[in-house]
């Protein structure tokens, strides 16, 4: 097998004071935190995608990064080059999981049956390079959302030849990410919205959506996949209404055609910014309502309305993020997949591990201080506090539905109402405490 990362060896960490920028300063794999160590605990996964795939092309130019695979013109030798440099990045760097789209690992062929043959082709490499590496696959997904043919959705296309192409290809990708021992399937619905309801038939749209989503849990059942599957919202951006809109849109629905007890959501901070959300908003609404199920670790710009996917490197995002999932109980079969790219200027390889470890010890340092803030109880304390006057008197009589109109008009006829205090500053100061003692 090549190498083609020569330069760089194993990043090691080497702790905060370490001005090495080819080490960790905070993510120590090894370290133990809360009865698991920070490995079991981030699970982190490089999305095959942005990291071989990326050529820095935005709507302005052409692609700026240069790799050692850049003269490489044959689609298929191209696509085992990027195998294998999969597998040596993500060893270099300790990173237990991988990512992908169906179309990110091979090529599309003439038609469907010949793209399927060139797909078993690398996932036959891609199996036979998983029995001497301890690399696994996260989540695999279909790609069904860049093809013209999907330019009005897949599932929710008004063409039902283009519904049965996709269901043919996600079909194939679900077989894939079961042969390669994916831990999740995830759906993405890129295109699975509308521009305008001047030519849109929302209701079935939405019904199709769910119908697709249905066969895929039969064939799952069918074929023996237990793997989780997922759900990514995403409010806007190809399209301008995305059915995924945000976590609370995507739990409506999935309880709305009762296939809440099938999936969980695949949360990514960048899609909360658009949506209008913070990170943890999407995180505690996905928590509290049992359908955490993984995530996409990358951050937006404030400053521009798309989707930057830029890596993670606010450490007061990632440990309010990491407080979800310590709430949560942990990522069970998911992860913290960086589904980040390197910005246009940043394209030499090296540029890869900047920005990895920069992503891996901004999460580190946040679940340290998420777990300082759960393990000395102050906050939870607050809110518990905060919320004490339903557990006695009038409060109770709420919860427990003893209380209606008339009993409550009473009451406050009755009584002097006093609020309770949110002293939010004095909570972001504890934040900062958290942060800094992490």
């Amino acid at each position: 097998m090549s190498e083609y990362f020569k330069s760089i060896g194993k990043i090691k960490f080497e702790g905060k004071d370490s001005d090495n920028p080819l080490a960790f300063k905070q993510y120590n794999e090894n370290e133990v935190i809360a009865g698991k160590t920070m490995k079991e605990h981030l699970r982190f996964a490089a999305a095959y995608w942005h990291t071989f795939k990326a050529d820095g092309t935005d709507m302005f130019g052409k692609g700026t990064m240069v790799r050692d695979w850049d003269n490489v013109s044959d689609a298929m030798e191209l696509a085992k080059i990027k195998v294998e440099a999969n597998f040596e990045f993500c060893s270099k760097l300790g990173i237990p999981f991988f990512c992908f789209h169906d179309r990110d690992i091979a090529p599309e062929g003439d038609d469907l049956r010949e793209t399927n043959k060139k797909l078993d082709v690398i996932v036959k490499l891609i199996k036979e390079m998983m029995k001497t590496s301890d690399l696994k696959l996260l989540w695999g997904t279909a790609n069904a959302f860049s093809h013209p043919r999907y330019v009005h959705g897949a599932s929710t296309s008004p063409n039902a030849d283009v519904f049965a192409y996709a269901a043919a290809q996600v079909k194939k990708a679900m077989e894939v990410t079961f042969e390669l021992g994916g831990q999740n399937y995830v759906f993405w619905g890129g295109r699975e919205g509308y521009e305008t309801l001047l030519n849109t038939d929302m209701k079935l749209e939405l019904d199709n959506l769910a119908r697709f989503l249905g066969m895929a849990v039969d064939y799952a059942r069918e074929i023996g996949f237990k793997g989780q599957f997922l759900i990514e919202p995403k409010p806007k951006e190809p399209t301008k209404h995305q059915y995924d809109f945000d976590a609370g849109t995507c739990i409506g629905f999935l309880k709305t055609y009762g296939l809440d007890n099938y999936f969980k959501l695949n949360i990514e901070a960048n899609h909360a910014t658009l949506a209008g959300h913070t990170f943890q908003h999407e995180l505690r609404v996905s928590r509290i309502n049992n359908m955490l199920g993984s995530i996409d670790a990358n951050q937006g710009d404030m400053l521009l309305g798309w989707d930057t996917d830029q890596f993670p490197t606010n450490v007061y995002d990632t440990a309010l993020a990491m407080y979800e999932v310590l709430k949560a109980g942990g990522l069970t079969t998911g992860g913290l997949n960086f589904d980040a790219k390197v910005r246009r200027g940043s394209f030499e390889p090296i540029d890869l591990f900047y920005a990895h470890i920069a992503g891996m010890d901004t999460f580190a340092k946040g679940l340290k201080a998420a777990y300082r803030m759960i393990e000395d109880g102050k906050l939870d304390k607050f809110v518990e506090d905060r919320y004490k006057s339903y557990t006695t008197g009038i409060g109770k009589d709420i919860v427990s539905g003893k209380a209606g109109f008339k009993e409550l008009e009473k009451y406050a006829l009755d009584n002097t109402i006093v609020n309770a205090s949110g002293r939010q500053e004095m909570l972001e100061a504890m934040l900062n405490k958290y942060i800094y003692e992490a």
